[in-house]
């Protein structure tokens, strides 16, 4: 994901990176290309002309809109909701490691639950882009706990397991009283919601027919729109197609991006950076060295 300030109004309309504009650049060329053709030619094609006017696009186009909403305002829905659960995800690990802190008798164990929680982030990202997260097992936990994790195939939930099994030796130290392990067994509790919620985005997609239905009446609309403009408006034609095509072939492309919103295109949740940043705040609480902050703009963090 890019963080970077709002630019000024004119640099606006020239941006390219973090736009959908070089997805859709081959078709919307193809598009403009064919309506100078069909303006060329009057909208005929070979002898025949076609009998078209703007009244059916205008009808057309009010149910595209209504399709192309509900598509987007889904989808953004799925890239809000991911986006809550990861700031649930800082809060709670946050509470964790201050009740641990500030709870436990004494409080030299900490660290090993907080690297535990870490890994957990970590493993969580890994989990959500189907990438390998030994790199940072090796670096936060032991031997031996790599080695566990190593044969689970639902490595976060191990790694929740594992804060909990931290509550349960500090139980039977007598460092932590009943009441206070149930008290943090909230926090742990809300991890595992979250964990949740994450893997029910990533394993359930929009319904493919609603693609499918937007994407070929998307296409349809633009190739047949030419015919319905050239005798109104003439060599205008291309122009006005340009900006049509513009708009319905970036509002699709932008609903397919965000509707997965833990893979790494431009608009997708910054999860290198929510990583990188619970590590940090975490790591501040019990006074370890911090990891460097990546991606997260000028502000230096990313608000929840």
């Amino acid at each position: 994901m890019i963080i970077r300030p709002r630019p000024h109004w004119l640099r606006m309309l020239f941006v390219w990176r973090g736009s959908v504009l070089p997805d859709i650049a081959p078709q919307l060329l193809a598009t403009t290309a064919f309506a100078i053709v069909v303006t060329a030619l009057h909208g005929r094609l070979f002898a025949w002309k076609i009998p078209l006017n703007f009244v059916p696009f205008s009808l057309i186009g009010l149910t595209l809109a209504i399709f192309l909403g509900f598509r987007n305002s889904t989808s953004y829905a799925r890239y809000w909701e991911a986006r809550t659960l990861w700031g649930a995800l800082l809060n709670e690990t946050r509470a964790l490691v201050r009740q641990a802190l500030t709870l436990a008798d004494p409080p030299a164990e900490v660290p090993a639950l907080t690297a535990r929680l870490i890994a957990f982030i970590h493993a969580l990202r890994h989990q959500l882009r189907m990438t390998d997260p030994a790199s940072d097992f090796e670096r936060l936990l032991s031997a031996e706990e790599c080695s566990r994790l190593q044969a689970a195939r639902y490595k976060p939930a191990m790694l929740l397991l594992m804060a909990g099994e931290w509550l349960r030796d500090r139980r039977q130290a007598g460092q932590l009283s009943p009441a206070l392990v149930q008290a943090m067994e909230g926090p742990l509790g809300r991890l595992t919601e979250a964990l949740g919620g994450c893997e029910r985005i990533a394993g359930t997609p929009i319904p493919f027919t609603y693609a499918v239905i937007i994407h070929r009446t998307i296409y349809l609309y633009c190739v047949l729109l030419p015919f319905g403009l050239v005798d109104a408006i003439g060599p205008m034609t291309p122009v006005i197609v340009a900006f049509i095509a513009y708009t319905f072939f970036a509002l699709e492309a932008l609903g397919a991006e965000i509707e997965e919103p833990f893979g790494t295109a431009p608009n997708d949740l910054a999860l290198d950076a929510m990583s990188a940043m619970i590590e940090a705040t975490l790591c501040e609480m019990i006074g370890a060295a911090q990891p460097p902050l990546r991606d997260v703009g000028q502000t230096g963090f990313i608000q929840t």
